[in-house]
């Protein structure tokens, strides 16, 4: 039987990970967003696809993007099955390709979808990092042409909205509260949850709550104690960021430290 969730992932290539789930009944998720570029197929089955303000069915064929900081969600429809294949790539690196973050949120190209299987395909088999190296510049060469659309994303702004997202970012590990966020940015309380929500899809606490979990994510990634990681981040104890950390990301951190492919 397959394994329900597993990652590959490379020393000499740390700035990717790729994740292959089974049965995605048994992996769901809160409304999270990653610091990272992340692009995935649908690989069996349908589910709901919820980017932005925007909700989609998606099925097998289908392809899903997510520009960093997109709150999204993609879970199952009325307990039906379904599988995917999921690509993290750091910003820095891409950054460094001269690569410009898509507006497109999901693509039905075949062409697109063919390709990135034989990426992940390459990704965890027995290649040398050279060869895997090598897999994912083409696909973010070739990426703009097969999705069609080269325009780079532009989100609505609010410029308060913004410094708040950015003082939170910033405080993310701090014992911050709506009040100083509010002080910082200069709104009240009422505006600031609502427009909030309306900007960035999560409430300013959910929102911190994002924030801690992707920098938690990221030192576990680096094999660090769960414990310790914890308590930097912000939370409590490691109590309270495993369950934070199953919510937003349907795993254990335990589970996500310790995963090889």
């Amino acid at each position: 039987m397959s394994e329900v969730s597993r990652f590959w992932r490379d020393p000499a290539l740390p700035f990717v990970e790729a994740r292959c789930v089974a049965d995605g009944r048994q992996v769901c998720y809160a409304a999270h967003s990653h610091e990272s570029f992340s692009l995935g197929i649908i690989t069996g089955g349908h589910s709901r696809y919820l980017t932005g303000d925007a909700q989609h069915e998606v099925a097998a064929g289908t392809t899903v993007l997510m520009n960093p900081g997109v709150v999204h969600t993609c879970n199952p429809i009325a307990g039906q099955p379904w599988a995917y294949l999921m690509l993290y790539v750091d910003l820095p690196w891409l950054q460094a390709q001269s690569f410009a973050l898509p507006s497109a949120t999901l693509s039905t190209s075949t062409a697109l979808y063919g390709h990135l299987l034989e990426v992940f395909a390459g990704l965890f088999d027995e290649r040398s990092p050279a060869a895997k190296h090598a897999l994912l510049v083409a696909l973010f060469e070739r990426l703009p042409g097969l999705l069609g659309n080269t325009v780079p994303a532009r989100a609505p702004t609010h410029p308060r909205l913004e410094m708040a997202a950015a003082f939170i970012r910033a405080h993310r590990s701090d014992a911050i509260d709506i009040d100083a966020i509010c002080a910082a940015v200069g709104l009240s309380r009422g505006y600031l949850i609502r427009a909030f929500g309306k900007r960035f899809g999560l409430t300013p606490h959910s929102y911190l709550l994002d924030q801690r979990v992707q920098y938690a994510r990221a030192q576990l990634r680096l094999g660090r104690p769960i414990a310790e990681v914890a308590l930097e981040a912000g939370f409590a104890d490691q109590a309270h960021l495993q369950r934070a950390f199953k919510r937003h990301l349907a795993m254990t951190p335990g589970h996500y430290r310790d995963a090889q492919s």
